[in-house]
């Protein structure tokens, strides 16, 4: 019985960092030392090797840097996507600037976090992640409200919009303040079902290929 309870504990979440700078990785790695519950399965100095890397291995989550040479984070991330739709991915990374963390997110990064975040926002955004939830740390979201608040006009998509109901428009801010299905549900006196559905909506009719890119639209079109 207890070998079975310990085989059960031993079955760590598998990360890969992507990062050109080996002394970033090795830093990272510290931390997960003496974690049971992740385990850094593998490494990658830029996207060119990790999508390598990735065609042949899964983990559970990627974690990558912006700026990296050969193939940067942006279109690593667009690659991955496009190769694995439901894989993780956590940008980690010294770029703060609007334009980088809103071209991730459209890329479709699950979260973006600074790399001067200590190790307990890291793990917390690493487990929100997991659990099928998106993570911006709060720095990032002051940064993409303060840019967004001096716009005079919203980026307009190539793209013809259908006009989004009052009830989308709700759901919309509430994932934008990061809610879950649960609170999102809760918050609106309906059941998760119903949010699901209204996401799917909103997903169709924007053009958005995930909520990160919903996140995206609704700074452009000041639905907020």
């Amino acid at each position: 019985m207890t070998d079975k309870f310990e085989g059960v504990l031993m079955a760590a979440k598998t990360i890969m960092l992507v990062d050109d700078h080996k002394i970033i990785r090795d830093g990272l790695k510290l931390y997960f030392e003496d974690s049971e519950e992740y385990d850094v399965a593998a490494e990658a100095e830029n996207g060119k090797q990790a999508l390598e890397i990735l065609e042949s291995k899964d983990f559970d989550l990627v974690i990558t840097d912006i700026s990296m040479p050969e193939m940067d984070g942006i279109t690593f991330t667009q690659n991955l996507r496009q190769a694995k739709p439901e894989q993780k991915i956590m940008a980690l990374t010294m770029m703060g600037e609007n334009q980088h963390i809103k071209h991730m997110l459209s890329a479709g990064v699950n979260g973006y976090i600074l790399k001067n975040s200590n190790r307990s926002e890291i793990f917390k955004a690493i487990e929100t992640i997991l659990n099928g939830e998106n993570y911006y740390s709060g720095e990032v979201t002051k940064i993409i409200m303060d840019s967004m608040s001096g716009k005079k006009k919203p980026t307009q998509r190539l793209t013809l919009e259908t006009p989004l109901t009052n009830r989308e428009k709700e759901v919309l801010k509430l994932i934008v303040k990061e809610h879950s299905n649960q609170e999102i549900a809760d918050a609106l006196f309906i059941s998760v079902r119903t949010v699901d559905a209204h996401k799917r909506n909103l997903l169709e009719k924007t053009g958005c290929k995930n909520i990160a890119g919903l996140v995206v639209y609704a700074l452009e079109h000041d639905i907020t």
